[in-house]
């Protein structure tokens, strides 16, 4: 087969290419469905003030919570009615009243099961005068007192923190920064393409998170599975363009271009994830800065873990082999498993997008 993306291959390379990817098929077992692959935590709390010393609650949590936990909220204030259940995509959501009689500020909540699970729980807490409080409570810190103005530092961290378990949390994007790393090895066009995509995707997170670009999130998730379909691509074309002495094309040849139009279509998806937990009124700016942080400090572990394990492989190698490098089928194998994630991707995302 040949044309733009498939130079051509010996019959053996084509039989091993397929080899490869269905040898990757069994890894769509974990690939994140298009309404999975982006949750920030596996459950979340909303407390709003109404009139009359009535708190309306909100408690979701996700079907895909680890087998054995059972979390709780633990509300500073008695119920005033009964919890109505209902299901939404794929979480539980429970719905109902407290009656406190009072302002929140000051009062403490906590989710009870934290501990020992692994898990966090996102908190938001509207109060009467428009004011926000947002948290994440985990093993650590599993209660909240609820304080009169959420601090600057507080918000940092909390935003810092959501950017990079949002990152390590979805797949699809891990997947494309580490399959920059292995398509452009420690070189500067691999600075050069990281800081592309992360140009591009803070620029669309923030046009997004702030109402000024508001795409449908279904249609941005098939195209974000299309850039790893693409990035694959290139990564099952690189080591026939090194046998044939020919120049890198597609994103090795433009490593700013590319990259940053990918990017541009990954800020689309952060900021799906991030409207669901909405920007604290007082400090949106600070927020977004440091939501952009921890995805970019997600990005650099990333590729530093992949670099270190990949230079650790190749020097464990070297000395037991006479020829110097890794073996081709571990050189293919990373494409095809790529390559064989973005089409599930793709066609799962797309189906959802056509059959909901």
């Amino acid at each position: 087969m040949t044309g733009t993306f498939w130079p051509k291959r010996s019959s053996s390379l084509l039989r091993r290419r397929v080899v490869l990817a269905c040898a990757a098929v069994p890894l769509l077992a974990l690939a994140p469905s298009a309404t999975s692959a982006h949750n920030l935590a596996p459950a979340y709390l909303e407390l709003r003030e109404l009139a009359g010393g009535e708190v309306a609650v909100l408690w979701k949590q996700s079907a895909v919570i680890p087998r054995g936990v059972r979390l709780e909220p633990r509300l500073p204030c008695p119920d005033a009615s009964e919890p109505a259940a209902r299901l939404d995509a794929e979480a539980v959501v429970l719905e109902w009243r407290i009656a406190c009689g009072g302002e929140l500020v000051g009062r403490s909540l906590s989710v009870d099961g934290l501990a020992g699970s692994g898990v966090d729980t996102v908190v938001r807490v509207a109060l009467a005068d428009g004011r926000e409080v947002r948290a994440i409570l985990s093993e650590a810190a599993p209660a909240l007192a609820v304080p009169a103005r959420e601090s600057s530092a507080r918000v940092f961290a909390s935003y810092l923190r959501l950017g990079a378990e949002h990152l390590a949390s979805g797949l699809d994007h891990v997947l494309f920064v580490a399959g920059l790393a292995l398509l452009l090895g420690a070189t500067r066009r691999l600075v050069v393409a990281i800081t592309a995509f992360t140009l591009g995707h803070s620029a669309t997170l923030a046009l997004a998170a702030l109402g000024v670009v508001a795409p449908p999130q279904s249609l941005v998730e098939v195209a974000i599975a299309a850039t790893i379909v693409a990035l694959a691509l290139a990564l099952a074309r690189a080591p026939a363009d090194e046998q044939r002495a020919v120049g890198p094309r597609g994103i090795a040849r433009h490593p700013a271009l590319l990259p940053f139009a990918f990017g541009l279509l990954h800020g689309l998806g952060f900021a799906g994830a991030l409207a669901e937990l909405g920007l604290p009124q007082h400090a949106i700016p600070l927020a977004l800065l440091a939501f952009n942080v921890g995805i970019e400090l997600g990005q650099l572990g990333i590729v530093a873990l992949l670099l270190g394990a990949l230079w650790l492989l190749r020097r464990a190698v070297s000395a037991r082999a006479t020829s110097p490098g890794l073996p081709r089928f571990a050189r293919e194998l990373p494409a095809s498993a790529i390559g064989a994630l973005g089409v599930f991707w793709c066609l799962d995302r797309a189906a959802a997008l056509l059959f909901p």
